[in-house]
């Protein structure tokens, strides 16, 4: 059973009251470090960032609705050889779940690690996150303009902009398995921050910050319409997807502009491989094998393999796919990478009853072989 506490916001400064907390974790020695997101000075841009100086949490923003990078891949650089210290990591729900999926595949730990989770409302492209914060006086800039909204469930980005494609149709607003999660929907974000936290960490932030136990009974209503929204978005866009691609043609015509820049590996949490094989001999073709093909068939296409490449990284890592765009952020040809992986991965994650990043316990699915599965294919 969680212990939930209230945290007191003055003045409606939701920002103030955040930072005033974590910063206290750390004065309070409840961590050593903290991983969180922190402003840049020119005030349009986000970064995680690795804090000891409590003073530096000044400029902490993990409410800002933008993500650089998946920080799960972050946390496998800072526990993957293990960390001595104990560290305290800001995470936004797909950023959780990625890392759980990490740790099953070794390349993450969670020894000495405090996971702090945040309710995500949504995210938007750097280049519109930046634009919106220019155009905005307020100094808390986008991060703060739809948290009253989401006291009652309803999340709607600013006129003229749009979340990132994966975010709208995310059903997965609350971080799953973190030590402590900052709630904000369904919480009245005027007067107080929610916080949620596991019962050991929960005790010693209640007695070493003097908070109060506390709830916000509208929560768990509003959270469900959120979810109901999201979800409904998300049946919709797989609709429309399986509408349109329904053969194999029709699935490599989605990779049709790819130019194998490999971005969406980069970017993804999940394409762990420090040597992946499109990256290796294997596939630096020597020159007589173009003219090869090319007289065999009349035409190669340059660059090769572009399709080769995308439908092996979604073999590889779609059943543990968290859905969080990352991929479709980082491609320069605006393929619809995150509604892809997501449609193609359900359909994969429901054969398997797998949710990706919900437990440690579940086994993943590429690593477990059970005899009785799939009788109807032997």
């Amino acid at each position: 059973m969680s212990i939930q506490a209230t945290l007191e916001v003055k003045d409606g400064d939701v920002l103030a009251a955040l930072r005033g907390f974590l910063r206290q974790l750390l004065e309070m020695g409840i961590m050593d470090a903290l991983l969180v997101p922190l402003e840049l000075p020119s005030g349009d841009a986000i970064v995680q960032t690795l804090v000891k100086d409590a003073g530096k949490l000044e400029s902490a923003n993990p409410l800002a609705p933008v993500m650089m990078v998946n920080s799960a891949n972050v946390v496998s650089n800072l526990t993957r050889l293990g960390n001595r210290e104990k560290v305290g990591v800001v995470l936004k729900s797909c950023e959780m779940r990625a890392l759980v999926e990490l740790v099953k595949l070794q390349q993450a730990s969670l020894d000495n690690l405090v996971t702090i989770g945040v309710d995500c409302l949504g995210t938007y492209e750097l280049t519109q996150y930046a634009q919106l914060s220019n155009e905005l006086d307020d100094s808390a800039g986008p991060s703060v303009e739809k948290l009253h909204a989401a006291k009652d469930g309803e999340v709607i980005p600013r006129e003229g902009y749009e979340f990132r494609a994966a975010c709208q149709i995310c059903e997965y607003p609350i971080p799953m398995s973190v030590d402590i999660n900052m709630a904000f929907i369904g919480v009245d974000t005027e007067t107080m921050i929610l916080l949620e936290m596991e019962p050991e960490i929960g005790q010693e932030v209640l007695e070493k910050l003097g908070l109060q136990e506390g709830e916000a009974p509208a929560r768990e209503e509003s959270v469900a319409k959120l979810v109901a929204a999201r979800e409904k978005e998300r049946d919709e866009a797989f609709a429309r997807f399986h509408e349109t691609v329904n053969d194999t043609a029709s699935l490599v015509a989605q990779f049709s502009t790819c130019i194998a820049c490999h971005n969406c590996t980069t970017a993804c949490p999940i394409c762990y491989c420090k040597e992946c094989i499109f990256e290796t001999d294997t596939f630096r073709h020597p020159s007589e094998r173009y003219l090869m093909w090319a007289e065999r068939k009349g035409a190669a296409r340059m660059p090769s393999d572009t399709v080769l490449f995308q439908l092996t990284r979604m073999n590889h890592m779609v059943s543990s796919c968290v859905g969080c765009g990352m991929c479709e952020s980082a491609c320069p040809s605006d393929l619809p990478l995150a509604l892809i992986f997501r449609a193609v991965g359900q359909k994969v994650q429901e054969l398997f009853e797998y949710v990706p990043g919900r437990s440690l316990e579940e086994e993943l699915p590429v690593a477990t072989f059970k005899e009785d599965e799939f009788p109807e294919y032997k």
